[in-house]
């Protein structure tokens, strides 16, 4: 269902219309949110977590997917999984099949059986158990010709060929190089169809320019939103949920004819993860 068409003009550039499609996400409740290892760089055992906190922004998030008429589905936290609230990492899901994950560090392996026994629950018969190391939309991002597929420091390139095999389309590798983007989804975002946004510094020479060719008209990101997890955003085709300290970002996209709402998240962030990381796509 299409909502919301508005129109916009940008230099050099005929007018647009923006179309909100209403989506539906798995999210999970991060009832057993804590900070007890570290697996990537923004995680940081010695400081304290609230957790009482991040709860409440995540319902905050969760709430705003309601209002804004997508449809929010929930899988139950287990405990001893406290990286389980970053639900986009559990599967990818195109065209009603699920690619299950694999996790790379064995603090998080236990989340890929409890996505994929969710998604075998509630009906998903298409499903695939990974032969290797994917981090589900982590490292793979949907648009509609491609999905990307990011690799470097979690996901294994050849989970690359096996979701191509399983999903019949297109799959880009791109190489990440900067350890604080580990995963593709906090170094750019599908915003709608084949536009995106990214920050080029977290990519090899050679990615970029197959970035510069595959989408030449792709919003550029300054390193100072990417390092608030700016790109760790979630976009309806019309709103772009964000970290609310992305605040060049929003302009960029307001400027582009997109809604942006800035969220906080700060709790989340300590994990290491934000928006997009709070919310896996079910592509029916």
């Amino acid at each position: 269902m299409t909502l919301e068409p508005t129109r916009t003009t940008t230099a050099g550039a005929p007018a647009k219309t923006r179309v909100q499609r209403r989506r539906r996400y798995l999210m999970c409740r991060p009832a057993h949110f804590e900070v007890v290892y570290a697996i990537n760089p923004w995680m940081d055992p010695a400081k304290p977590v609230d957790t009482a906190l991040a709860v409440l922004q995540w319902e905050r998030l969760r709430d705003l997917y309601v209002e804004l008429g997508h449809t929010v589905d929930l899988i139950d936290p287990v405990p001893g999984l406290p990286d389980m609230v970053y639900a986009a990492n559990g599967a990818t899901v195109v065209d009603g099949k699920v690619l299950g994950a694999s996790f790379r560090n064995a603090e998080r392996r236990a989340e890929g059986p409890a996505y994929l026994d969710w998604f075998r629950a509630n009906g998903f018969t298409t499903r695939h158990d990974p032969e290797y190391v994917n981090e589900g939309e982590g490292d793979f991002l949907v648009t509609d010709r491609f999905v990307l597929a990011g690799y470097g420091f979690r996901s294994d390139d050849r989970s690359h060929r096996e979701a191509q095999s399983f999903f019949g389309r297109p799959v880009i590798s791109l190489e990440l190089v900067d350890p604080r983007y580990y995963h593709l989804d906090t170094a750019l975002a599908v915003l709608d169809g084949d536009e995106i946004m990214y920050h080029p510094e977290a990519f090899s020479e050679s990615s970029r320019a197959v970035l510069r060719t595959l989408f030449p008209d792709a919003v550029e990101v300054s390193a100072a939103d990417a390092a608030v997890l700016g790109l760790n955003a979630v976009s309806d085709g019309l709103h772009v949920v964000l970290p609310e300290a992305a605040g060049t970002l929003a302009e960029q996209l307001r400027a582009r004819g997109f809604r942006p709402i800035g969220v906080d998240l700060s709790e989340l962030l300590k994990g290491g993860g934000s928006v997009k990381c709070c919310t896996l796509e079910i592509r029916p």
